[in-house]
């Protein structure tokens, strides 16, 4: 708070926000870049009975200053810490029209490579969902490069992806993590009687395919979404939801929203929580004692949106013994958007892509900042540290920050 106040005190401005068009600003050497925009949350507490309210979460966003996209927005001075000395944010990847960059990203460190798969559905303007979607990845010594040669801090570039020829023993991937073993571990969402499963990919070609798991003691799942490794356990978590259906390319449900632990060692697998209305994207404190996933409920596919239904990260405690979630608590509600895939970091900060680019709040679930892009993104993948990679559907953006991801990968 006496930081704050200093900075409102030195700027002599009683809301403390800079547009990102304005020049750089030095304090105890802490230099604000050009992208950045410092927002204090004492300054729109209150609009009055004239203010724009926003009664509509899922169009309309929280830009207050109108600064140009993409930018930094920081609400509490302890991002600082995230963002570090030189934070930039970049548009790296884009192909107008084509939702080729949605989810399941998976960075691969002995390549250097984040790997992605693509959207589909009418409701974005693309091809409906009667064919399986497609895997890409992305050179990210070409990204560096390419920013390198860049005009100045702020350029946009526009590197290659590469889609893979994957045999279609995966069906829908809408979510990953790893690599598991050096693979890919693929969360796929199944379609049409083809069931959802969990699978292992080689991200070298042939990209073959293994199947660890496709249903539960004879049951099939409903359409698996995503998952993370346990940092401790090792086993597979996972979350199913039934967004299949929601979007017609999966059967009628047949049962609950729930999450799952897979030991691949035993073959066994069970509930570990029930309690969430839409369960989506999910992640692990680094000691693996706390679980958070996100609850979608407020979008429902076809059924439309009811903004009264969940958007919000749920926190659980972690059964040392058994792993079920235990103790569910609300950390997060989303402003803007819905919730979808969830990284932390080694700090303890968690960062979900929303419904206008990445929202960052501390381990107290205080939202402290936000990667700002002004579309949707649905999920998210540190590529090394302090190099956070955003999917945004048509378009892929790179921060570069301080913050280091927690690892993911096993071993």
């Amino acid at each position: 708070m006496y930081w704050l106040a200093g900075l409102v005190g030195l700027a002599g401005l009683a809301a403390w926000q800079w547009s990102v068009r304005s020049p750089s600003v030095s304090l105890d050497q802490l230099v604000l870049s050009p992208q950045i925009v410092v927002i204090d949350p004492r300054s729109i507490n209150v609009m009055g009975k004239d203010g724009s309210f926003r009664t509509e979460a899922f169009k309309t966003h929280f830009n207050p200053t109108n600064a140009a996209l993409p930018h930094i927005q920081i609400f509490d001075p302890s991002f600082l810490s995230v963002l570090g000395s030189s934070p930039s944010i970049n548009l790296v990847a884009s192909v107008p029209g084509i939702p080729f960059a949605h989810e399941a990203p998976v960075w691969h460190p002995d390549t250097d490579q984040v790997f992605f798969s693509s959207h589909c559905g009418e409701d974005l303007g693309w091809g409906s969902c009667d064919e399986n979607n497609y895997i890409s990845k992305m050179e990210m010594k070409e990204v560096y490069t390419a920013l390198s040669g860049a005009s100045d801090v702020t350029s946009a570039v526009n590197v290659s992806v590469t889609a893979l020829d994957i045999p279609d023993a995966r069906q829908m991937t809408w979510g990953a993590t790893g690599p598991y073993h050096s693979n890919l571990l693929l969360i796929n969402s199944g379609r049409g009687e083809l069931p959802s499963s969990l699978t292992l990919v080689n991200p070298a070609p042939p990209h073959n395919v293994t199947v660890l798991l496709d249903n539960f003691y004879g049951r099939p799942f409903n359409s698996l979404n995503d998952g993370k490794i346990h940092p401790k356990s090792h086993k597979i978590f996972f979350t199913d939801v039934t967004y299949g259906y929601l979007k017609h390319f999966r059967p009628l449900p047949s049962m609950p929203n729930q999450v799952y632990r897979f030991d691949p060692d035993t073959g066994h697998v069970r509930v570990v929580t029930d309690v969430l209305m839409r369960p989506n994207g999910l992640a692990f404190s680094q000691d693996g004692k706390i679980a958070y996933v996100g609850d979608t409920g407020a979008s429902a596919g076809f059924l439309g949106r009811n903004q009264t239904n969940p958007a919000a990260i749920y926190e659980f405690d972690v059964d040392p013994k058994t792993q079920v979630f235990t103790n569910p608590r609300i950390f997060a509600f989303i402003d803007t958007g819905l919730p979808d895939g969830i990284q932390v970091d080694t700090m303890g900060n968690v960062y979900s892509s929303c419904g206008d680019g990445v929202h960052v709040w501390n381990k107290d679930g205080i939202l402290i900042g936000k990667f700002f892009t002004g579309t949707v993104s649905c999920n998210l993948v540190f590529a090394g540290p302090g190099k956070l990679v955003i999917l945004a559907q048509t378009k892929v953006y790179l921060a570069q920050i301080a913050a280091k991801g927690t690892k993911l990968a096993y071993p």
